[in-house]
């Protein structure tokens, strides 16, 4: 293949201002379909800095798509019970916050299970990550095929936490997952495509379970239904558990960007993932961001738990549209993150963007409040979508701001933080939201959100931008220009000017 270790083993091709270095018989050729994509800078390693060959490998699409792949089948999951919350309260014989557990388990697990599996990342890598969360994955939803019956719901509760945990093994990989694999003038790109999968998998989630799961009285027709859809899940997740096992790489033998290259060099009895969340937990602009960012995404967990409650209180027997509503709010989302991750790339204005799409979801949530009673739906999918644009899109650029922030610290670390501070934000809200419609109508619960979105945009203007990870590439650029030029190079990040 075009990335095959034994060609990397035989031969590098180093380009430099025109330059073509070749390490092996130069004479050996390479028909040139099977050349990797390559950019790398050649610098002796006479002085013990770490070499600065670096390369893309065609393979990295490949690492993404799956990944993409396994985090739609779990995130469909998340919301598959929600958006047809009255159809399995009649089929379990629950009430609506028992079924409203389904979604918020997934927040639950991640809390507690996400420490170990952190350091599981930092040190056995992707690769395992990515078998544990799929062999997790295909277990539940085989567990949730045999809880088809109105007396198993402990059976299909036991289905959907397999299926959260694996949530846990999910949900901080994109950031880690890019930064291994992708280019610095791509890995917004590439985060953003991570995170994308997971949107996608929610969009299906509001839109599947509505159209395969109707609103019948009988129990029996109901039953079938819900297997129909069991059935499928579990084949899909079996299909990705295998492509998985059999496709899916630890990292590329030649890391893709400078800054790797420096973190590849640190020793491994150097790193101490106390002492790494210690430095975390010190640094006030990342701590701003992940209580900014909690605050953000645990509001979209509320909406999209609670969208058919709200639907279907202003509009009786809507709960085909409610699915369309949060398949609009997603898809929305997903158009939005791919936008925001290619701005990052070409602008590296990480602070500025984060500021601007977290206030356009203040004013999104609030338009959305003062619209969803005005009985008209074509209006509720417009303002649905506008707040989906922005509040979903605003999850790669969490990820990205934050591995700025943090470097050269692990990004599954950074990131499990900041899902962390969602995770618990989303139950407070969902709780708090749900009570609070209960008691008092939807508008009221909405109004509650976007006090708390207020609150992220202030502290998102607080954040000190200080992007390390730029700093450490431009560092490694300028030492390997010293180098060449035969001056002595700059040793630390403040003796270069950025």
């Amino acid at each position: 293949m075009d990335d095959n270790p034994d060609f990397d083993n035989k031969e590098i091709k180093e380009e430099k201002n025109g330059l073509d270095l070749r390490k092996t018989n130069p004479s050996k050729s390479v028909d040139m379909e099977e050349q990797i994509e390559c950019t790398s800078i050649s610098n002796e390693n006479q002085d013990n800095r770490p070499s600065t060959t670096t390369r893309l490998y065609k393979r990295r699409w490949v690492m993404v798509f799956l990944f993409s792949c396994y985090s739609l089948c779990n995130a469909f999951q998340w919301i598959q019970y929600g958006i047809i919350n009255n159809i399995f309260m009649k089929f379990y014989n629950v009430d609506s916050f028992t079924i409203d557990w389904m979604s918020m388990v997934y927040m639950l697990t991640y809390i507690p299970f996400i420490w170990p599996v952190s350091w599981l990342l930092d040190k056995k890598g992707l690769r395992l990550i990515a078998l544990m969360a799929t062999a997790i994955n295909c277990l539940g939803t085989w567990i949730k095929v045999a809880s088809v019956r109105s007396n198993l719901f402990w059976v299909t509760m036991l289905g959907q936490f397999a299926s959260s945990l694996s949530q846990v093994f999910i949900l901080g990989m994109p950031s880690r997952l890019a930064s291994v694999w992708f280019g610095s003038e791509e890995v917004s790109t590439a985060c953003s495509i991570g995170v994308f999968g997971n949107q996608l998998g929610i969009a299906i989630g509001f839109l599947v379970p509505p159209i395969l799961v109707p609103n019948v009285d009988n129990i029996e027709e109901l039953a079938y239904h819900i297997s129909i859809m069991f059935y499928i899940t579990a084949g899909v997740a079996t299909m990705i558990f295998i492509l998985v096992v059999f496709m899916f790489q630890e990292k590329p033998e030649i890391p893709p960007t400078l800054a790797q290259v420096q973190a590849r060099s640190i020793p491994p009895e150097d790193y101490s993932y106390m002492a790494s969340i210690l430095r975390l937990l010190r640094n006030l602009p990342f701590m701003l961001l992940v209580i900014s960012y909690g605050l953000n995404v645990g509001c979209f967990y509320a909406v999209s738990t609670l969208l058919n409650r709200m639907i279907i209180e202003h509009y009786p027997g809507e709960e085909l549209n409610a699915g369309r509503i949060g398949l609009t709010i997603v898809i929305a989302g997903m158009v939005g993150s791919l936008i925001c991750g290619i701005w990052l790339d070409k602008t590296k204005t990480y602070k500025q963007t984060t500021l601007a799409v977290y206030l356009l979801s203040f004013v999104g949530m609030v338009v959305y409040a003062f619209t969803l009673n005005l009985g008209h739906l074509w209006v509720v999918f417009v303002t649905s979508g506008a707040l989906g644009f922005f509040m979903t899109g605003y999850l790669p650029l969490g990820f990205e701001f934050a591995v700025e922030l943090t470097f050269p610290e692990c990004e599954g670390t950074s990131s499990g933080l900041l899902n962390c501070s969602a995770q618990i934000f989303g139950i407070i809200f969902t709780i708090g939201q749900g009570k609070i419609i209960e008691h008092f109508g939807t508008f009221a619960g909405n109004i509650f959100l976007c006090v708390f979105l207020l609150m992220g945009t202030i502290m998102t203007a607080f954040i000190k931008s200080d992007l390390r990870r730029q700093k450490a590439n431009h560092l490694a650029e300028t030492q390997a220009e010293s180098k060449q030029a035969g001056i002595s190079p700059p040793d630390t990040l403040k003796e270069v000017k950025v």
